[in-house]
């Protein structure tokens, strides 16, 4: 069985909240969070991504090739249990609910100097697998450090000046450094070395020469994750197209699962937590939103969490988006809790 010296929700944590229109407090995550990813869930809302090192009221879109943006209305405070945010419709609408997605790094981070280019900010954390790194552009191929120790799993880099540039992601089950995918996209999965010229190192990044990666002159954010066994997992699954859809083993209870198409036609990015979505609700028993879109929360994937990883109860044949017969998906998952966590205590079914 899966086992961790430590308890997952000290590192990563799902908040519910409802809107009040001023600001807000938000309390409960269980830690100071260096990454947050705010989502209004009742209605049409983008996807807003905080983080520490960046620092408070700057913000990115998933669903949007939009640079950064400052806003005095969004998040305003990183508080030791939580965040303040404030007046923003997005995210604080008078009686919306919402959902926020909580990691910790380490802080704003320092300076890393193991690649080519000294990053300004790297904040890591080697016990849970997550690193943000902020970085300034060449123009041509080079490297950053991520903290890490290990190497990276999947990486997410965001251009934060340049308008019309959209997100690049490794992901390791893609099959190798030249294969990339778009956050912000329904698109399927590109093959290019200009986005990450290697594999990434227990120490770097390997970025390539594009605007999406490595823009001369040009600051960019990078969420880096290894994977820690019995608190984060990171692979592919194919789809059968049956109601009786695949099991996906993670060892341990999730408590956030991202899952994409990578081939064929389009599809959206999908995404659900253990706060959101549980057995039983809705028409498919399952609640999801999507990274790549804007749309409010839905119940349409019968997307199932269980004590040690995840299934589909619908044969999504229209769209293929979690499902379609023979497609491959790749996913990200981080733990609920492990099979058997530091309590010793195990995880009960669902």
């Amino acid at each position: 069985m899966a086992y961790i010296s430590f308890q997952p929700n000290d590192y990563f944590s799902t908040k519910l909240y409802t809107g009040t229109g001023s600001s807000n407090a938000i309390t409960g995550v269980g830690f100071q969070p260096d990454w947050v990813w705010i989502k209004k869930r009742n209605a049409t809302g983008q996807h807003q991504l905080f983080d520490a090192v960046r620092g408070v009221t700057k913000r990115v879109y998933s669903d949007s090739s939009d640079p950064e943006s400052t806003s005095a209305t969004t998040l305003t405070a990183f508080g030791t249990d939580g965040f303040t945010v404030g007046s923003n419709s997005g995210i604080n609408g008078s009686s919306d609910t919402i959902v926020s997605w909580n990691w910790l790094a380490n802080g704003q981070g320092s300076a890393n100097t193991d690649g080519t280019i000294n990053t300004t900010y790297t904040s890591a954390n080697t016990t849970s697998g997550f690193s943000i790194v902020k970085y300034t552009g060449t123009g041509s191929n080079a490297s950053i450090g991520h903290g890490l120790g290990v190497k990276p799993a999947m990486i997410i880099i965001k251009n934060l000046a340049t308008t019309g540039e959209d997100y690049a992601i490794y992901h390791k089950s893609l099959g190798g450094y030249q294969y990339y995918l778009k956050l912000n996209s329904t698109s399927a999965v590109s093959n290019n070395t200009n986005r990450f010229y290697a594999e990434p190192t227990t120490n770097v990044v390997n970025i390539g020469s594009v605007n999406e990666t490595n823009q001369s002159g040009v600051e960019f954010i990078a969420y880096c994750f290894a994977e820690k066994k019995g608190f984060s997992k990171f692979g592919s699954y194919a789809g059968n197209a049956n109601v009786d859809g695949p099991f996906v083993y993670t060892g341990f209870k999730p408590a956030f699962v991202v899952v994409k198409k990578i081939g064929g036609a389009t599809a959206n990015w999908v995404m659900t937590d253990n706060k959101i979505s549980f057995n039983g609700k809705g028409t498919n028993n399952s609640t999801v939103l999507f990274p790549s879109t804007s749309a409010a929360e839905s119940d349409a994937y019968g997307l199932m969490l269980h004590s040690n990883g995840f299934k589909f109860s619908g044969s999504d044949s229209a769209s293929a988006t979690v499902n379609g017969s023979g497609a491959t998906y790749i996913f990200m998952a981080f733990a609920a809790a492990p099979l058997v966590s530091s309590n010793g205590v195990p995880t009960t079914a669902r």
